[in-house]
């Protein structure tokens, strides 16, 4: 495979993590009550908006086709979090330990990218930005788990 088609199905596979981080937030803001925390939901729908304007931004520089849908999995995992999230009474620890948990798998597709390719010095940049906003995200939502709990 060329290396430009395989960086840009890495970067799309980013881009679908990244419009499912974004269709996630929105329904967690769905379940929850506390206003501090919706809008700290709502910074991170935004943040991953940016980033998957700024992946689809470099796909199409590389000449293939961006994916703009989520996966099939995360849309029945948001639906099952949703269901599972209005039985426990939208209990804002539960809905943080699911965007944890969610922010963490994003993470990882990030960690996996940057040591398994050599990638072009403007992509892996923009790559460690994304990667470090996600974890400074998981690490506040840890903070604000222990307030909550």
């Amino acid at each position: 495979m060329k290396f430009k088609k395989k960086i840009s199905n890495k970067l799309n596979e980013l881009l679908v993590k990244n419009i499912d981080a974004e269709k996630y937030y929105s329904n967690a803001i769905d379940n929850i009550g506390d206003g501090r925390l919706k809008m700290l939901f709502k910074r991170r729908v935004t943040d991953r908006g940016e980033f998957a304007k700024e992946l689809r931004t470099e796909i199409l520089s590389y000449g293939e086709i961006p994916e703009d849908l989520g996966s099939l999995k995360e849309t029945f995992n948001r639906n099952w979090t949703s269901l599972k999230l209005s039985l426990t009474s939208n209990n804002e620890e539960a809905v943080l330990d699911e965007t944890i948990k969610f922010e963490e798998t994003v993470l990882n597709g990030y960690n996996e990218l940057l040591k398994d390719e050599v990638l072009p010095p403007t992509i892996d940049a923009l790559l460690c930005k994304h990667k470090n906003a996600i974890q400074a995200a998981i690490n506040t939502e840890k903070s604000y788990r222990k307030l909550v709990s």
